[in-house]
């Protein structure tokens, strides 16, 4: 369709690229043919992450002859996550569509998820389940659904397949989350934690025939270590006290029973000063009450954090009458002396 390129387009589609000089073409050719049939105007942002290819000199010729085209080059590799946040801070678009630009995806399907988008107001995000995988059964695909298994039951929020790329989002949404490290494998998390209903569909998944696939088996290691924090920042992030405390709790308790019980034997007269239970006591403490201390310091650190502006403690929508009008605004906090 024709857009008025002035105006903020109604889909912005944000794509990460990485050495793809051989697929970047055909990418953005079938990107425009999916979109062609819609009714929503849409921008395209390609992501270059510091490619050793030319992959960049592509991006810049393409967005030279297509207007619908912004692309974004980094300086060095930073890494999907920060390639997506790259994406996501320049975006104009209420919907905001992903994939990736190894083809593996199929650009066609992006109207799919967006009509769920445009038909169901219930739905803040559609994750794309791609069902009949294309891609080595021992080396992908059993990793990633042992993984796709540990993070729903971990986090809550149950998907059979977080490592699809092609999701579409309501902006709302993107402008709540954050991206750093490699939390792209989190998105759905991250979106349910900003307040996302997220919904799954199945779409179509073509094995690479062009380019080198950037995932190895020891990504599995980094996903665990991932999920540790993610499931700390779904749960604990407003109340540190209560997971480092908790712990602090455990190890104190065992080591104050077991130095009362030494010193009950100590004042009838037993020798306790060579006994293994001694040290282990004086450590369970010393430990528990560093994790205690630990816990307190994270609740400042997020006193600090809010009240100076950092991200907002809860999102809302407000209806009727009275949210047309502009609220009152509480006082802001007084500085931390």
């Amino acid at each position: 369709m024709i857009q008025d390129l002035e105006a903020a387009p109604d889909v912005s589609i944000v794509v990460p690229i990485y050495n793809e000089v051989d697929n970047l073409r055909d990418l953005v050719d079938r990107i425009a043919q999916a979109m062609a049939s819609q009714t929503l105007s849409f921008e395209l942002l390609a992501v270059d992450d510091g490619s050793t290819d030319a992959s960049a000199a592509l991006l810049r010729e393409l967005a030279a002859e297509r207007p619908w085209l912004r692309a974004i080059c980094l300086v060095r590799n930073y890494g999907q996550s920060s390639a997506l946040q790259a994406g996501f801070d320049r975006v104009r678009g209420r919907y905001v569509v992903t994939l990736d630009a190894d083809l593996q995806n199929e650009p066609a399907d992006i109207p799919l998820l967006l009509d769920r988008l445009e038909k169901d107001s219930s739905v803040d995000m559609v994750s794309g389940w791609r069902k009949d995988r294309q891609d080595a059964e021992i080396s992908r695909k059993l990793p990633s659904r042992i993984a796709n298994r540990l993070i729903s039951r971990a986090t809550g929020v149950h998907l059979h397949d977080y490592g699809c790329a092609l999701k579409a989002y309501r902006r709302p949404i993107i402008d709540r989350i954050r991206l750093y490290g490699e939390l792209h494998r989190f998105i759905p998390s991250l979106a349910k934690e900003a307040g996302a209903r997220i919904t799954e569909v199945p779409v179509r998944h073509h094995a690479r025939t062009r380019g080198v696939s950037k995932y190895g088996i020891d990504r599995t290691f980094r996903v665990i270590l991932d999920l540790i924090l993610i499931v700390f920042f779904m749960r604990y992030r407003q109340r540190p006290l209560h997971a480092f405390g908790g712990l602090g709790l455990w190890l104190v308790t065992p080591g104050a029973l077991i130095l009362t019980w030494l010193f009950a034997l100590k004042l009838i007269g037993e020798d306790i000063g060579g006994r293994p239970l001694l040290l282990m006591g004086v450590m369970l403490v010393l430990m528990g009450m560093q994790f205690i201390a630990a816990g307190l310091m994270g609740e400042l650190l997020m006193r600090i954090y809010h009240e100076a502006g950092g991200a907002p403690q809860y999102h809302a929508k407000e209806y009727g009458r009275e949210s047309a009008s502009p609220s009152v605004q509480p006082e802001p906090p007084a500085p931390i002396q």
